[in-house]
């Protein structure tokens, strides 16, 4: 039985798919959020517009770690 104290070891194996699916939903709720921007009030568009700006930042932010883990499966490191 593992110790529950302990961390689960770095499984980074299927990191790049994990990853790309995690761009597509991010990707999907930033345009499911522009077409209810029509919709939204003033106060309402505006956070929306900073919260889609986090979401391209995080996107961005994934889309690099992807092509990192992808090196590294490349160099043998996974």
């Amino acid at each position: 039985m593992p110790n529950p104290k302990q961390p689960n070891p770095d499984n980074r194996f299927n990191n790049v798919e994990r990853l790309h699916d995690m761009i597509e939903n991010t990707q999907k709720k930033l345009q499911e959020a522009e077409v209810s921007m029509e919709f939204a009030s003033p106060e309402e568009r505006e956070m929306i517009k900073n919260k889609n700006e986090r979401r391209k930042q995080s996107i961005k932010a994934m889309k690099e770690e992807m092509i990192e883990e992808m090196d590294a499966r490349k160099n043998g490191e996974i």
